[in-house]
């Protein structure tokens, strides 16, 4: 194992971790030697997670956490440093969008929701774990994006606007911590096979409308973006900051 992508002693935390792209970089994290966190609203789920993470021997601590509510996200913090004395790594991938359709059928509920989980859920972990990052001397902050954040998909227009702010969330978070040497980095996964897409990829017209704008005319798998967040979780990035790393299979070109 190339030493630069070594994550022995490093604690990372994963909000989103129960399943998913979430999952996926968890399994490649413990692989690689971390300490995990994985948290997300159902307890129940992250119970089972945790459990498959741990067959091989992997340390993780399932936390259930509402990353819209600052007193959740805070008290998830807590729980990681006592059991781990610290957190190194955050992967921000939990997400929402309750809303499809044209933006002026969605109303403020939604838009509500939509930020609170996918924007200000963001800036309000990595808040939280800064000062413990600082303390440690430096650390990693992942941001899932998506290319909607860069390309206006149909009817998502609410979520590409989120995933939008989280690139610019991304790149002042990475202008600003640099001092602290903590890095700041996005990834902007195309479509994945994931339960959050499955509407698209269960439904035969949906998914081939999709496969079109696809150079490699398939989806990807959660494992395929496991690859770069390790990148970004390791020393081998330590000067790449304030980045978006678009994970697409070409759909963007």
């Amino acid at each position: 194992m190339s030493s630069s992508f070594d994550l022995s002693g490093k604690v990372a935390l994963i909000t989103g971790g129960s399943r998913g792209i979430g999952f996926a970089m968890a399994e490649k994290f413990l692989e690689h030697g971390a300490n995990l966190i994985i948290a997300s609203r159902t307890q129940k789920d992250l119970d089972e997670a945790a459990e498959s993470l741990s067959k091989n021997g992997g340390n993780v601590l399932a936390v259930s956490v509402h990353t819209g509510d600052e007193k959740s996200i805070q008290s998830m913090v807590e729980r990681a440093v006592e059991k781990f004395g610290g957190i190194d790594i955050v992967v921000n991938n939990a997400a929402t969008n309750p809303h499809y359709g044209p933006l002026f059928t969605s109303d403020d509920t939604q838009w509500d929701k939509i930020w609170d989980v996918n924007v200000k859920g963001y800036y309000k972990v990595a808040k939280a774990c800064v000062p413990s990052m600082t303390e440690r001397g430096g650390g990693k902050i992942i941001n899932i994006t998506s290319i909607a954040g860069k390309h206006a998909l149909p009817g998502m227009g609410i979520y590409c606007i989120s995933k939008s702010a989280v690139i610019m969330l991304t790149k002042v978070l990475g202008q600003e911590l640099a001092k602290s040497n903590i890095q700041a980095n996005a990834i902007a996964p195309g479509f994945i096979k994931t339960k959050f897409s499955s509407a698209l990829w269960m439904d035969e017209k949906a998914n081939e409308s999709v496969l079109k704008g696809i150079p490699q005319r398939r989806m990807a798998e959660p494992e395929e973006i496991s690859g770069i967040a390790l990148y970004l979780a390791s020393d081998a990035s330590s000067f790449a900051t304030g980045e978006v790393f678009t994970i697409d299979g070409g759909q963007t070109i």
